[in-house]
């Protein structure tokens, strides 16, 4: 008895709720408290046990502890999972415990039993078979998250289908919420209709092409934050009452959970990045200013192209040389006849701007490629089910994974694709994951670089979760020249962004739909480059049109030019005047990414993330997705940019949020003027001339160009 006063006295009353709840469900934890003051601090509540199975029938449940306040769950039919499935999580988490466990639990329950067990502030609860998460406040209370969602004649919470010929199967697992949550993430949104940031109502296809990157991880107001380690092919339905996972073919349902105090935004994306990576810190030279179009296609081009930036002492980072730089599609070389030297060309660059070289490659392969015989011979390529393999067509030529059939414009995902890993459906997500991976290993062999610093970057048009620890950044694929897609990009940004991929950028002034020669484009490019330098990465790219005739032909030999003194003299003056902010800046975008290496913190921020306790308005305008806040983000905690998006306007309406007490002392200033705005809590009209896109700063502007954030 005296040693059970001085555990009851040690464990708090809460704990004492627990253990009660673990006894009425006929287990006994094997200990209630455990303390790692090195790992998470010594008010940490420490895993009370180190998982939960649930036998119920054919199916298979684990609960597991794993990283800070979160659980892991996996669920199987038939037989055990493996413990071996690929996975984004990474094991053991860079922080938190569970690690290293593989399927380990202490407590087996039977059909309809009920247990409980606790990591840090989040309780995982299971009541008669049904799961359910909870949060531990402050008070020793705690507050319902989600559970699995149960109704008198509802499709029962996890639910399967099984075609018996294999060990895969479709599930439907389900979860509680209500009408006023707001779900947040979910990915990266197609171009260019969706302008939304709260996800609720929304039916999310899990499936990637162009522009459209979703993740299966997204955010609450609640103050939870779920993923799907799942990487197949499915979608998420953000039903009024039930939020609904679909997953086409799995083996093993596996699920991550972790919870922080509602508006803590950064905290959960801490936890997350903790058990999924963190952004390495890319190299110092892709802060600056990057060049591209489609395309420079030859040696002399690029050359030139230095000569002039040199010439008008315009700095540039880096230089793209696009697609098509090859001889046949899959040679991954220069073809020779207009690329007749790259060491040189690379060597000139570097003497006249500094800038680095960036070539971009294609994973296709066309029979006349150089590797296609090597490729087929030791069956490199993706195939099919009946093994004819994937082929598409692109500029007149067959591009091949394999096979021998003509397929031009399908209009759906090849669901019969087989990959070594698996099929289109169970793991076709994978594919730009693994695409990453690869030239991250490369080079990684080459640079000998430390895995938290970067030497190079690739570019990528997608990824899956976990991208963002390879040196690598995202950018939102072929979008419109429109001033309505510029606001919705902000949207995407911040959503792929609130998903765990901070390192991310878009094509500045769009890449397809303007022409050089009007009014309006030359509006619509200024206007996107004034909000491109305040994005992660400052990127100018796309196809563009012009009077000027072609003169190659070469394919995509566009004569176009999409350079800063492309879209005449004025022009010119200001988007020289937005470089040079950009290099400005470049101590304070830096520190922005040391943070997101260290913590996960994310840099493109929804306004919801820093304001929606201090400020109603804020709130509920996202619940809507109100253009008058979703236009709007943050970059870092200390500038507030509003881009404008239409033709012809030279004020904007700007709403600046009501400043709370982690912003002590502070206001808003206009970043042109430095006026003074107060402490928020109100639109206010500003002039926004096309030198000026509407920005504002706390604190010191002097702190803020030294690095400070």
């Amino acid at each position: 008895m005296k040693f059970l006063a001085v555990f009851f006295c040690a464990a708090s009353i809460n704990s004492l709720l627990l253990l009660r709840d673990a006894i009425w469900g006929g287990i006994t934890p094997p200990a209630l408290l455990g303390v790692n003051a090195a790992q998470v601090g010594e008010d940490y509540f420490q895993p009370n046990s180190t998982g939960i199975k649930l036998q119920n029938g054919f199916e298979r449940v684990y609960i597991q502890p794993f990283g800070n306040h979160a659980f892991r769950v996996r669920a199987s039919i038939m037989r055990d999972p493996t413990g071996n499935e690929w996975s984004a999580l990474l094991d053991p988490p860079l922080e938190g415990p569970g690690g290293n466990q593989g399927l380990s639990h202490d407590i087996k329950l039977p059909y309809q039993s009920s247990a409980t067990i606790r990591n840090g502030n989040l309780v995982a609860n299971v009541t008669n078979g049904t799961v359910s998460f909870h949060r531990v406040e402050s008070d020793g209370s705690t507050s319902l998250l989600t559970s699995e969602f149960v109704d008198t004649k509802a499709l029962l919470p996890r639910f399967y289908f099984q075609d018996f010929r294999s060990s895969s199967f479709e599930a439907y697992f389900s979860f509680s919420t209500n009408e006023d949550e707001q779900f947040y993430g979910a990915g990266q949104q197609a171009c260019c209709q969706d302008h939304s940031v709260n996800k609720k109502g929304q039916v999310v296809d899990l499936m990637n092409w162009n522009s459209h990157v979703r993740l299966p991880v997204y955010m609450s107001n609640k103050g939870y934050l779920q993923y799907f380690n799942m990487p197949g092919q499915g979608r998420i339905e953000f039903g009024s009452q039930r939020t609904r996972f679909v997953a086409s073919e799995a083996t093993v349902v596996d699920y991550w959970i972790t919870t922080a105090p509602p508006g803590d935004y950064d905290s959960l994306q801490e936890q997350f990045t903790a058990v999924t990576g963190r952004q390495p810190l890319p190299p110092d030279w892709s802060f600056g200013y990057q060049q591209s179009k489609l395309r420079y296609y030859n040696q002399t081009q690029v050359e030139d192209l230095a000569q002039r930036f040199h010439d008008e002492k315009v700095n540039v980072s880096l230089i793209v040389i696009d697609f098509f730089a090859w001889k046949f599609q899959g040679d991954w070389s220069f073809d020779s006849s207009v690329w007749p030297d790259p060491v040189s060309m690379v060597q000139r660059v570097k003497e006249l701007t500094g800038a680095e070289l960036m070539v971009s490659l294609w994973p296709s392969v066309e029979d006349k490629s150089e590797n296609y015989i090597a490729l087929q011979q030791q069956g490199l390529l993706a195939t099919t089910r009946d093994g004819t393999g994937i082929q598409d067509s692109f500029e007149g030529v067959y591009t091949r994974l394999d096979g021998q059939d003509l397929i031009k414009g399908i209009p759906y995902s090849r669901p019969f694709t087989q990959y070594f890993t698996g099929t289109q459906e169970g793991t076709g997500k994978l594919y730009p994951w693994f695409h990453q991976q690869a030239i991250n290993e490369g080079f990684q062999n080459l640079t000998e670089a430390s895995p938290n610093t970067c030497q190079f970057m690739s570019l990528t048009r997608s990824t899956f979760v976990g991208g963002q620890r390879f040196c690598s950044y995202l950018w939102s694929g072929d979008t419109d020249s429109r001033f309505d897609v510029l606001l919705q990009q902000i949207t995407a940004g911040v959503s792929v962004g609130a998903s765990g991929i901070s390192s991310w950028t878009l094509d500045i002034g769009g890449f397809a739909g303007l022409n050089i020669d009007t009014d309006q484009g030359k509006e619509l490019f200024v206007r996107w480059f004034g909000m491109g330098t305040f994005l992660p990465f400052m990127r100018v790219h796309g196809t563009r049109s012009c009077n000027l005739p072609k003169t190659s032909t070469l394919p995509h030999a566009n004569p176009c030019p999409n350079e800063p003194w492309s879209y005449g003299d004025d022009n010119f003056v200001i988007t020289k005047k937005y470089i040079a902010l950009r290099y400005q800046l470049v101590p304070y975008v830096k520190k922005l990414f040391e943070q997101l290496q260290a913590t996960g913190k994310t840099i493109m921020r929804p306004l919801y993330y820093d304001f929606s306790l201090s400020d109603s308005f804020v709130a509920n305008a996202t619940r809507f997705n109100d253009p008058a806040v979703v236009h709007q983000f943050m970059f870092g905690q200390r500038l507030l940019v509003a881009p404008v998006g239409e033709l012809g306007v030279t004020t904007k309406e700007v709403y600046l949020p009501i400043l709370d007490a982690q912003h002590p002392g502070t206001s808003w200033k206009h970043w042109w003027t430095d006026e003074d705005f107060g402490a928020g809590g109100k639109s206010v009209n500003v002039s926004a001339p096309l030198d000026a896109i509407p920005v504002f700063y706390l604190g010191s502007k002097e702190d803020i160009l030294s690095g400070n954030v």
